[in-house]
């Protein structure tokens, strides 16, 4: 069963506790783009097999939103963040590359 800790509430939630998002950090198009911009955040996504960085929220406890950096491979996960920021933090970056030798950050964005 896949766990996450809940980095506003400090909690370790398992995935019935959860409900997924999507995928973190992409460009979010609204008013003003073309339907191409649209369609491509609605229904174009990579999908990778190995790190993958997604938006979860803690239903069942405080609430918020949250970014999780995991291995769909593997289910291991190699931390939780705020929902604010806009890249994971650099110790998330170093556990993914001590386990993922040659993985880098520049291919996510």
């Amino acid at each position: 069963m896949l766990t996450l800790k809940c980095p506003y509430c400090g909690v370790h939630a398992d995935e019935t506790e959860l409900h997924p998002g999507s995928e973190a950090h992409l460009k979010r198009y609204g008013p003003g783009s073309s339907d191409d911009e649209f369609e491509g955040y609605l229904f174009m996504r990579e999908n990778p097999k190995g790190v993958h960085f997604e938006r979860w929220r803690h239903v069942y406890g405080c609430g918020k939103w949250f970014l999780a950096a995991r291995d769909t491979n593997t289910l291991e996960v190699f931390g939780t963040y705020s929902a604010q920021t806009t890249e994971p933090p650099q110790e998330i970056k170093e556990a993914i590359t001590a386990k993922r030798p040659g993985w880098s950050w520049r291919e996510f964005q």
